[in-house]
């Protein structure tokens, strides 16, 4: 990570000054699988099906970006699924949905900073409903997978939205629940692991990496390389501190 300086190990800071207030920001906004939680949950519904290793294949071209249309890799995704039961869901949901270590501390302690939360995931609702109620998450946007008859049929619910939660619609709900909060996109935290969470971490005044592919690793002002989502509060200190500010590019006068 080109210009990084590493604060301890497992966790790079770059482009930032630290430390920062957590009351300084509004709004956190997570990713879900491989974030939030342990697994993909798209791959987990194909290994209950048997089509495990297909399924994988192309969610992991699509988290390093080398699928570039994101809908279309989860379209083809959920079609292998099509005639899978949806008590698979539940098996899923209860036999192998962890939450990721720390992620419960780091979404209390920005509930206790102040700060609203937000679960923007290119997965399912059947899980994202569960982990936002578990955790207490404020606002969520994923994706509805269609069932009929007690099995899934391949496709997935067309919402008033759209029918597929993307990196574009994943910083879309960001801006929107900014505009609806009334705090400026400065204000915000953006946590992901995979290439379409990188938008959202564009957009956001602070971008985190969580044991993230290389290039969301490169791409964010915090990598958490080891460690829970927790490591995240290490930047942050209880008392007041400098308002949260980017570092002014090399041979820039700054202002």
């Amino acid at each position: 990570m080109s210009g990084a300086a590493r604060a301890t190990p497992g966790l790079v800071v770059r482009g930032v000054v630290t430390p920062l207030r957590l009351a300084d920001f509004g709004l956190i906004a997570f990713d879900m699988d491989s974030t939030l939680i342990t697994i993909e949950c798209v791959d987990e519904i194909a290994k209950v099906a048997g089509k495990g290793a297909e399924v994988a294949a192309i969610t992991e071209a699509a988290m390093r970006g080398e699928i570039a249309d994101y809908k279309e890799s989860l379209r083809r995704r959920v079609a292998l699924l099509e005639g899978v039961p949806e008590a698979a869901l539940q098996r899923v949901y209860d036999e192998r949905l962890r939450l990721n270590p720390g992620a419960e501390a780091l979404v209390a302690a920005c509930r206790d900073a102040g700060l609203k939360t937000l679960l923007v995931s290119g997965g399912f609702t059947f899980f994202s409903d569960r982990v936002r109620d578990r955790l207490g998450i404020d606002f969520t946007r994923s994706n509805v997978l269609e069932i009929e008859a007690g099995a899934l049929t391949g496709r997935m619910v067309v919402q008033p939205w759209g029918d597929i939660c993307d990196g574009a619609e994943k910083r879309r709900m960001l801006l929107e629940t900014c505009a609806s909060l009334g705090i400026v996109p400065q204000r915000t935290i953006a946590v992901g692991d995979g290439a379409n969470d990188l938008p959202m971490m564009a957009a956001a005044g602070l971008s985190v990496a969580y044991h993230a592919k290389p290039k969301v690793r490169e791409a964010a002002m915090v990598a958490i390389d080891s460690g829970g989502l927790d490591r995240l509060l290490e930047i942050f200190v209880s008392a007041p501190a400098r308002a949260p500010r980017r570092e002014s590019p090399p041979g820039s006068s700054g202002s």
